[in-house]
């Protein structure tokens, strides 16, 4: 039997917290919900990470949140000699935010990136202090130079919003997925536009991520290094904080 999940995330990245009910406990002691605020690991960006709160007011802390066999399911995995709640229990689910507020500063940074070095995204993984993304591309571009242009980006603080379209949408515009090797989660009925800029000047492109609401947002970023990883592939490594901290890596 298939128990369809609510995503709270998808519809407002800023809901730190929210109640739910256990639906079932897997045998691998995963546990899933009738709805969620914790964003479910996919396209790069990590799973959510916090704690529940049960009625008596002890703590069930959550290492991992994962996806099951489809974006349907999402399981939320305790850390290892926690105590299982009871199907049908009442939970208060609460993430860690300062971790996922980073995360989300830090894929805005890497759609900001994709503006600045506009060519097929072949990878990327997105990390609370570094974030990589690879490109398929063959020119020599300094780091320094793409650093001011996505701080420029950062400093004009452009909006950043999600519009919706349907999988029938996306699949007559292909040219607006980015990524060369992973193709956007269809089947759900819809799909997520990350859209940055008033009437989407800067950018717009699918992604089921969660992401901040101005640029502004995402603060000092900078290249760290650009790594030669084949003829036509460069992985770009963005950091938090100002170019002269690269000495310190």
């Amino acid at each position: 039997m298939t128990r369809t999940v609510t995503a709270l995330f998808r519809d407002d990245f800023y809901l730190s917290t929210s109640e739910a009910r256990v639906t079932a406990i897997l045998e691998d002691g995963g546990i899933e919900l009738d709805q969620t605020c914790f964003y479910a690991a996919s396209g790069g960006q990590p799973g959510d990470t916090g704690f529940f709160e049960r009625e008596d007011g002890s703590r069930i802390a959550i290492v991992d949140t994962r996806h099951g066999d489809t974006k349907d399911v999402i399981m939320h995995l305790p850390a290892s000699g926690q105590p299982l709640p009871a199907v049908g229990e009442k939970l208060v689910l609460h993430i860690d935010w300062p971790r996922r507020y980073r995360l989300m500063r830090m894929h805005t940074a890497c759609h900001l990136l994709s503006v600045v070095c506009p060519y097929p995204i072949t990878g990327a993984a997105v990390g609370e202090e570094e974030s990589r993304v690879d490109f398929d591309m063959s020119e020599t571009i300094d780091k320094d130079q793409v650093t001011a242009a996505l701080m420029k980006l950062v400093g004009e603080n452009h909006p950043v919003y999600v519009q919706w379209i349907t999988d029938e949408e996306l699949a007559a515009n292909p040219g607006i997925v980015k990524s060369k090797n992973v193709r956007p989660p269809i089947g759900l009925g819809r799909v997520s536009l990350v859209c940055i800029g008033d009437n989407s000047s800067v950018d717009s492109q699918p992604c089921g991520g969660t992401h901040v609401s101005e640029t502004q947002e995402v603060g000092a970023i900078y290249i760290a290094k650009i790594e030669k990883k084949g003829k036509e592939n460069r992985r770009f490594r963005i950091r938090f904080g100002m170019p002269q901290d690269r000495a310190a890596v």
